[in-house]
């Protein structure tokens, strides 16, 4: 089946945890990859779906596809798991909070005279949650993409996540590169799929980087 004929999931941006109702825990994602990767599914496919954290409206002004804004990690698994199918095609380009405050209070929390410090739990893991979910449905023809942003021992991490998430395919973003990263218009993409190939993405637009992770799905499926 082509691309063009399946549904296509993507999500990005944050996710928030609050530990009171001014403060949270997030990353500096700003969505631009995922936004990105969002128009270049509608160019082929008239069935996309854009899972959102907290990002700029600006970036959403005009789009025709189908959004869907999301507030915390457990939100954005709920709203991805609502919209799997065995047809489609999952791109996890967010960067979903990896911990939650443990208790959250509902009243500001005051400056005091000494240090304050806080319990942290982690969050639901989307992309094992995916897995599980796959197996348990049987969705064999779901294909599934990650995303891994890192700084360190970037392919070590990201192979390994590919692996013990049982992805289909992983694009890594070493985000401490030049031209690449949260919030900038150009990335860099090394794209490892689990058949142990993979496909270098030198520096460009990140509407370019999007359409060329597009085709290789395309290849892949």
């Amino acid at each position: 089946m082509k691309l063009s004929e399946r549904k296509i999931i993507v999500t990005g941006g944050p996710t928030r945890e609050w530990f009171d109702p001014i403060r949270f825990l997030s990353n500096a994602s700003t969505g631009k990859m995922g936004v990105a990767l969002a128009d270049e599914a509608f160019r082929v496919s008239e069935d996309v779906v854009f899972i959102h954290g907290p990002i700029s409206p600006e970036l959403l002004e005009g789009k025709k596809y189908r959004t869907l804004s999301v507030e915390s990690t457990a939100d954005m698994l709920e709203a991805v798991l609502g919209e799997l199918t065995d047809m489609s095609v999952l791109i996890m380009a967010a960067a979903p909070a990896d911990y939650t405050p443990v208790e959250k209070s509902e009243v500001k929390i005051k400056k005091g005279e000494g240090d304050i410090s806080f319990s942290l739990k982690r969050t639901p893991d989307i992309l094992k949650n995916v897995s599980m979910h796959k197996t348990e449905k049987g969705l064999s023809k779901l294909f599934v993409a990650g995303f891994a942003a890192e700084t360190n021992n970037t392919e070590e991490y990201a192979i390994g996540k590919l692996k013990s998430k049982g992805l289909d395919m992983i694009c890594l973003n070493d985000v401490s590169a030049e031209g690449a990263g949260f919030g900038k218009d150009t990335n860099i993409m090394t794209v490892f799929i689990n058949d142990g190939s993979r496909v270098e993405l030198p520096m460009q637009s990140k509407g370019e980087i999007a359409g060329e992770i597009l085709r290789i799905i395309e290849n892949r499926l």
